[in-house]
């Protein structure tokens, strides 16, 4: 509690499923939340294969957590395996997630530390992530003729973060370029980033003139109110639409009888079609059972 006097803002981090990561967070953000401060919290849940037991903790520590922050960022660990190739150490796989974690909290403590053109502080900060729950925050950059547009879509796609920016109901863009940063590329970057979001939303904008960036742009976005990406959800259902349509399929044809099998043999193929070849017209001919009609002769 001493710790926390005179504090603006405070980041929780945090790896969820053990005994201080899911106990403890909670506790501190509580005591923050009582003091008044700003509480934002960053934390990353476990791989699948560390078990069910660490995974129920971490969503159990994540719901208390939850209700005590103004807005939490989640990370999960699982998603590194879409990202890396199978060749990644483990110890290059963990330093990805220590960075997007590093880069979420760097990106808000610069909003308010670094003066800019269009200047932001902690009241705007504070604006967008006051009890905002599921949020985001992605960094990107962009070099070339297309940077704008290339730092606009790498700040809200990153693939570890378990929301998307999709819905969400207030939105903080920050533009860092050079000198040669024109309003037209400012005008792209806000506009694929809305457009993203797909509805009216709160935008607090800022922008930074850093005279030793050249040809290049920074773009640093919280996004807040967020919903949880329901995409992984969708894709599981229709894979098992696809699986139970298979064996509705295979029931159907299963369920044919022998009869019917022949029967249809019958119908398909005609064992005077001098077409197909001897061997197959005989074996056809001898499966057709006595009281299956014959075959229609052909015209031609």
């Amino acid at each position: 509690s001493k710790a926390m006097e005179n504090a603006d803002i405070i980041f929780i981090t945090a790896g969820m499923g053990g005994g201080t990561g899911s106990g403890v967070s909670s506790v501190v953000a509580k005591i923050a939340k009582q003091h008044g401060i700003l509480t934002i919290g960053v934390v990353t849940k476990p791989f699948a294969f560390e078990g069910k037991k660490r995974k129920l903790q971490a969503e159990a520590g994540i719901e208390e957590l939850k209700k005590e922050v103004d807005a939490l960022i989640t990370i999960s660990n699982d998603r590194l395996l879409r990202i890396i190739s199978k060749d990644t150490s483990m110890k290059n796989a963990f330093e990805m997630t220590d960075k997007v974690l590093c880069q979420s909290v760097q990106a808000i403590a610069d909003l308010i530390t670094i003066p800019g053109l269009i200047n932001l502080d902690l009241a705007d900060v504070r604006t967008v992530a006051k009890d905002a729950g599921l949020s985001l925050v992605g960094i990107g950059t962009g070099k070339g003729k297309k940077k704008a547009a290339a730092a606009a879509k790498m700040a809200i796609s990153s693939p570890l973060l378990e929301v998307s920016i999709k819905g969400a109901k207030s939105l903080l863009i920050n533009v860092t370029g050079g000198l040669d940063m024109s309003l037209f590329e400012v005008n792209e970057i806000v506009d694929i980033i809305s457009k993203a979001v797909g509805q009216d939303t709160n935008i607090v904008f800022g922008a930074i003139i850093n005279e030793e960036m050249q040809d290049e742009i920074r773009v640093s976005v919280i996004a807040t109110r967020c919903e949880e990406n329901i995409e992984e959800e969708e894709e599981k259902k229709e894979e098992v639409n696809k699986k139970e349509l298979f064996k509705e399929n295979y029931a159907e044809k299963d369920n044919l009888k022998i009869e019917d099998k022949f029967k249809i043999k019958d119908q398909l193929i005609d064992d005077k079609d001098l077409e197909i070849p001897a061997f197959l017209r005989k074996k056809m001919k001898g499966n057709i059972p006595k009281d299956s009609p014959k075959p229609k002769k052909t015209l031609f």
